[in-house]
């Protein structure tokens, strides 16, 4: 296995918050509850890239950030209706999910060039 660190994001309603990253091309990966009445917690992934939602008061505070790389900042910008900005590290947009999330999604620039 490979190391890595897996936000987890605070939502109001798993299932709701699922359908708007299944926009941003996520899966459903796995879903627990302790019992049928109790919240859900939600892991989802976009190919390596994983995050947990979790309805559980106690997990995350909202308005929580993670930043994501990806391959094609453009896609997922016209997908949100966003328009790409360049810094020195990355082209990249900011997304709020619908429960004040913030993913920051950049594509890498490439190596020595605008980097500071």
């Amino acid at each position: 296995m490979t190391e890595q660190i897996i936000p987890i994001f605070r939502v109001a309603d798993a299932e709701a918050a699922f359908s708007w990253y299944a926009r941003l091309g996520f899966e459903r990966d796995f879903e627990h509850r302790f019992e049928p009445e109790l919240p859900l917690y939600l892991g989802i992934r976009r190919g390596d890239v994983r995050l947990h939602l979790s309805e559980h008061l106690g997990d995350a505070k909202p308005g929580s950030l993670a930043y994501v790389w990806v391959d094609d900042v453009d896609a997922v910008a016209s997908e949100f209706g966003m328009t790409v900005h360049a810094e020195p590290w990355a082209r990249e947009i900011q997304l709020r999910d619908p429960d004040g999330n913030r993913l920051r999604i950049g594509q890498p620039v490439p190596e020595g060039v605008g980097s500071c």
